[in-house]
């Protein structure tokens, strides 16, 4: 038989979370793990990641705290393009390079972010003149990046990597929308099965390199993480047929606990996505963020 509790209890337990919800936020752990695989049906890897960060910890008897900084970016080396594995670095460096050098106490803004991604289509744009090559002799690239700083994000991406979050509340949510044409025919009001029966329908209606910069339009949002949460950015090979979606619960709500090594963690995704075919070459970048109650004045 349950016991009711005393309206004075109940006040006093609904008065402590309002407190604790009004509490600021600190960040109290960042891991970060990244894996490439070739899958089973390419010759050759196209994707590439590359990672930044840095991490100040302050220890104080309220316990400890973690400033950090950090840029993730994947690229995924357009399939059936020359020298897409190129492609993939040449875009993450020069996107890396772009934002670092504006970077300084503060999320760079969107402004400066797509002028990066810009940036970087230019310069395989050139390099794409210089060769004087068309059609599927140009390179280019997706790109997909996750800025951190403290507990602010940015996103930004160009193509149809992805970037996912998978936190207690939210569960897994998708971040970034494919640059393709079967999104784009949704977005014109077609019904979501018949834009994906059409065989272009996983067409990239952008990407870097092929066209110039009158043909890009990079995405960019911002978020504020208020809770332990995992942010995985991926190249299609990961996240093509909904396969996240589908082994969400099996292999991606794992990540969020400390007690799950990342990098195994990622490690069985990539599996996960050869045993599904391993049609493309596989990336995964995971960064695991847990948070605690901000119990006194910024030091």
């Amino acid at each position: 038989m349950s016991e009711s509790i005393p309206e004075s209890e109940a006040s006093f337990a609904a008065a402590a979370d309002e407190r604790t919800a009004m509490l600021s936020l600190s960040l109290a752990q960042m891991e970060v793990a990244a894996s490439t695989d070739v899958g089973m049906r390419r010759s050759q890897n196209e994707d590439f990641y590359l990672y930044h960060y840095r991490l100040e910890h302050l220890e104080t008897p309220l316990g400890t705290s973690v400033q950090a900084k950090g840029l993730f970016v994947l690229c995924d080396g357009m399939g059936g393009h020359a020298r897409g594995e190129i492609a993939s670095l040449e875009a993450a460096r020069v996107f890396k390079q772009q934002v670092e050098a504006e970077w300084t106490t503060e999320l760079p803004s969107r402004e400066v972010l797509r002028a990066a991604a810009l940036t970087a289509n230019q310069a395989l744009f050139d390099l794409n003149q210089a060769a004087a090559v068309s059609g599927s002799d140009r390179m280019g690239t997706t790109l997909v990046a996750v800025l951190l700083q403290g507990t602010r994000v940015a996103i930004i991406h160009v193509g149809d990597s992805r970037a996912y979050r998978y936190s207690r509340l939210t569960g897994l949510d998708q971040l970034t929308r494919d640059h393709e044409v079967g999104q784009l025919a949704i977005a014109q009001g077609v019904d979501p099965d018949v834009a994906y029966a059409r065989p272009e329908a996983h067409q990239l209606t952008q990407a870097l390199g092929p066209r110039n910069n009158d043909w890009i339009d990079p995405e960019v949002r911002f978020l504020e993480v208020r809770e332990d949460t995992v942010f995985l950015l991926c190249s299609d090979g990961l996240s093509d047929f909904d396969l996240v979606e589908e082994i969400a619960d099996t292999h991606v709500a794992p990540l969020l606990q400390t007690r799950t090594s990342l990098q195994f963690g990622i490690q069985q995704l990539i599996e996960a996505a050869n045993e599904a075919g391993g049609h493309d070459n596989i990336t995964v970048v995971a960064v695991r963020l847990r948070l605690r109650p901000q119990l006194g004045p910024v030091i």
